[in-house]
């Protein structure tokens, strides 16, 4: 091989490597303007949607139909697979869920719920509309609940699970006392809106959950103001 033709090839494997590096550098470029480029969608059509922190690891919202919708979590565990309706569940920066919005209806019964979770626990507030279908028996308004005593969750999932486990109702019905006896339930508090019969009012709960205060406009347009001790007798 003379001078001249090994030339030519250093020549041509120079700008060989020249064009392949330029190349290379070019697709490098539009992949990192394509990563920061903002597509905008006319239409979307999926079953579920992930919401995540920057990280892409932690969720911060699903948004799913029935089938596919997140069973849950909290203290960094998923809870079991179980049935829920479609909707959108939200969780916090601990990675708990927090609350939700979930909604259904068909010819046995409909609703919708907006839930807002306490801190470590289930809901404690919820905006909802519950329907009987067949009967056209409803309830909606603003529902809010206390929890007696503090840091419960996993002694209460803990007598749910005992429960499951027993074949009676009687059994079943027992148990549940026995919750409720250590404060392990949640107690209504006061409920805005309309109720399934069908007064539209204010009505206000004890720390036991027993009524105190209710003021309503009955089915007949009747208002009426009642204060009630704590066996449910009317005082005033």
């Amino acid at each position: 091989m003379n001078n001249k033709s090994l030339k030519r090839k250093v020549n041509f494997l120079t700008f060989y490597v020249l064009v392949s590096n330029l190349i290379l550098i070019t697709f490098i470029f539009m992949g990192f303007r394509d990563s920061e480029k903002k597509e905008n969608l006319d239409e979307l059509t999926i079953k579920r949607l992930n919401i995540v922190d920057e990280s892409g690891k932690n969720l911060r919202m699903v948004i799913s139909n029935k089938t596919r919708q997140h069973p849950g979590m909290m203290n960094g565990k998923e809870f079991q697979e179980r049935e829920r309706p479609s909707g959108i569940i939200f969780f916090n920066s601990s990675g708990d869920e927090c609350g939700g919005l979930i909604y259904d209806g068909n010819e046995k019964d409909a609703g919708m719920v907006l839930s807002v979770d306490k801190f470590k626990d289930d809901q404690i507030m919820q905006l909802q509309y519950m329907e009987n279908t067949k009967n056209h028996k409803r309830k909606y308004g603003l529902q809010i609940w206390d929890f007696p005593k503090e840091n419960t969750y996993t002694a209460r999932m803990n007598r749910f699970k005992e429960i499951e486990n027993l074949k009676t109702d009687s059994e079943k019905k027992q148990a549940y006392h026995k919750m409720e006896l250590d404060s392990l339930l949640m107690e209504d508090r006061l409920f805005i809106g309309k109720n399934f019969n069908k007064n539209v009012g204010l009505f206000i709960n004890d720390k036991k959950g027993r009524p105190r205060i209710k003021i309503y406009i009955d089915e007949n347009d009747t208002p009426k103001i009642e204060l009630l001790n704590k066996e449910g007798e009317i005082i005033k």
